[in-house]
C-alpha cells in the first residue's frame, strides 16, 4: 500500500501543479476580453483571432483544471445526504462514485473523441475563420489530456478512499 499512497501522492502534485499554471489563463481571458472590448468599441478594430484565443484558453482551464479541482475536493456537490454522513461513509460514497461514475466516463470520452481528436490531427484542423487561430487540433487534444489526468486523478481518490476506510 506504501508506494499506491507515492503514487497518489505523486498524481495529486502533478494535477495540482498543472491546474495551479493553467488557472492563470483566467486572469489573461479576463485581460485579452478587456482588450477585445476597448479595441472593439473606442477604436472599430476587431481581431478574430483574440477572440478565439480566449475561448481556446477557456478550453483549456475547464479541461486541464478539472482533476486539479478532484485534487482539491472542490467540485460542485449537492449535498443534501453527503454533508449529513460520517467522515468513513463519505469516503465510501467517493470511492463508489469514482468506481461506478468517473472511471467509466473518463474511458468513454477518450474513447469517443479518438477519432474525433485523430480526424482533427490529420488534417491540421484550423479555424473556420480565415484570420482565426489554425491549431484546433491542439484544442482537441486537451479532450485526451483531460480524459488522461481525471482518469489518473480518480485512481488516486479511489488509494486514498481505500485507505481512510481502512483506518
Amino acid at each position: 500500500m506504501n508506494i499506491l499512497n507515492k503514487v497518489s501522492s505523486f498524481i495529486d502534485n502533478i494535477n495540482i501543479k498543472i491546474g495551479k499554471l493553467f488557472s492563470w489563463l483566467l486572469l489573461l481571458m479576463v485581460l485579452i476580453t478587456c482588450l477585445i472590448v476597448i479595441l472593439r468599441y473606442l477604436f472599430n478594430i476587431g481581431f478574430i483571432w483574440m477572440q478565439e484565443l480566449v475561448r481556446f484558453f477557456y478550453a483549456a482551464v475547464f479541461l486541464l483544471c478539472a482533476a486539479y479541482t478532484l485534487a482539491e475536493d472542490a467540485h460542485v456537490r449537492v449535498d443534501i445526504f453527503y454533508s449529513k454522513l460520517s467522515i468513513k461513509n463519505k469516503y465510501i460514497i467517493n470511492l463508489l462514485g469514482s468506481l461506478i461514475f468517473l472511471m467509466p466516463v473518463c474511458f468513454i470520452t477518450f474513447y469517443y473523441s479518438f477519432s474525433y481528436v485523430i480526424n482533427s490531427w490529420t488534417q491540421l484542423e484550423g479555424s473556420l475563420e480565415e484570420r482565426g487561430l489554425h491549431a484546433v487540433f491542439i484544442m482537441k487534444t486537451f479532450i485526451w489530456i483531460f480524459s488522461f489526468m481525471l482518469f489518473a486523478q480518480g485512481i488516486s481518490t479511489i488509494v486514498a478512499s481505500i485507505k481512510k476506510i481502512r483506518s
